[in-house]
């Protein structure tokens, strides 16, 4: 029986690359067990409008094909999908990496300002985005009068949770060409949220020893679930982590409507732009199905694609280990 042509897009990934395939699969029932939490809570507090696109994340890769020793999947393209934050953090390496190491002495800055309730985090968010906006902006007018230096850069959005003091801490980190912009950043950084809401010694600078390390340090997504329930780093007690989908789910909502990485200053040369991703029709393929219970895609022969298995721990994190009322 001939099968019904298909269309898919993109390069695909290598069929023998196991270490690619396992990797995928474990992202894949992360991702499907983090986002039935994300349903719940998000049912709970009638955001129902979120519902569809954690339904969408859920099914993200649940069916791929293979020909030509190569793999094909749609993506949901969701910030919180593990699948498409990883295909993203490759192909913005891949775009940035080029341009940044034309930098002749680029350093790592962090800018923070006080953690704040779950109430608060929204409009903190807001506020750190527009915050670095005026200091931007700023200098651009007087880079344009010859008065002062253009800042220029890349950053990203990150919020922390802290599991004790159920308080979020949305912060900066930033990639600029050198130390001047480095300073610079940090002391207009203060003087703007004064002593009130930031301190001197929560702000960071040092340079970049390793530049993908860095850049890999800033498109990760801009989240920390996975959080020891015991901050005290002096007990001697062995601690479990946990994953805090709640507050996950309400670093998900105040970053909503929001671009979590983004370049300032400076345009890409065309050569570092990335390509359109090429379209290919299929005749001849292999379908897969992902089982969550054999955390794995499996064919119509009953075989395994990846061959992925989790250990007893991440098991047991996954089914035990989620809290979903930040109790």
């Amino acid at each position: 029986m001939n099968k019904p042509q298909i269309t898919v897009s993109g390069n695909g990934t290598e069929l023998n690359n196991s270490k690619t395939l396992k990797g995928r699969a474990k992202r894949k029932m992360i991702t499907q067990n983090i986002v039935l939490s994300l349903i719940d809570i998000a049912k709970r507090n009638g955001e129902y409008d979120r519902v569809k696109s954690f339904w969408n994340t859920y099914h993200c890769q649940n069916k791929v094909h293979s020909s030509g020793g190569r793999l094909y999947g749609k993506y949901c393209k969701n910030r919180f999908c593990t699948l498409c934050c990883s295909i993203r953090k490759a192909l913005i390496i891949n775009k940035y990496l080029p341009a940044i190491k034309e930098w002749e002495d680029p350093y790592f800055v962090t800018l923070t300002v006080k953690a704040v309730s779950a109430k608060l985090i929204k409009k903190r968010v807001k506020d750190v985005l527009r915050g670095f906006r005026i200091i931007v902006d700023r200098h651009r007018k007087q880079s344009q009068r010859s008065t002062g230096i253009k800042l220029s850069g890349i950053k990203s959005l990150e919020c922390n949770f802290n599991p004790q003091t159920k308080t979020y801490n949305p912060h900066l980190h930033i990639i600029v060409p050198n130390k001047q912009i480095a300073d610079i950043l940090i002391n207009e950084w203060l003087c703007l949220w004064t002593k009130k809401f930031a301190h001197r010694l929560g702000q960071h600078s040092r340079r970049v020893e390793d530049t993908e390390r860095d850049l890999i340090e800033i498109v990760k997504y801009g989240s920390k679930i996975f959080t020891e329930s015991d901050l005290n780093r002096k007990s001697k007690e062995k601690i479990s982590p946990l994953i805090y989908v709640a507050a996950f789910n309400n670093i998900l909502s105040a970053m909503k409507g929001h671009r979590i990485f983004d370049r300032f200053g400076f345009n890409l040369s065309k050569q570092d732009k990335i390509e359109i991703a090429k379209i290919m029709q299929l005749n001849q393929y292999e379908e897969w199905i992902f089982d969550l219970k054999q955390t794995d895609w499996i064919n119509d022969n009953f075989e395994m694609l990846s061959g992925y298995l989790p250990t007893a721990e991440l098991r047991s994190l996954l089914d035990n280990n989620i809290d979903k009322y930040l109790q």
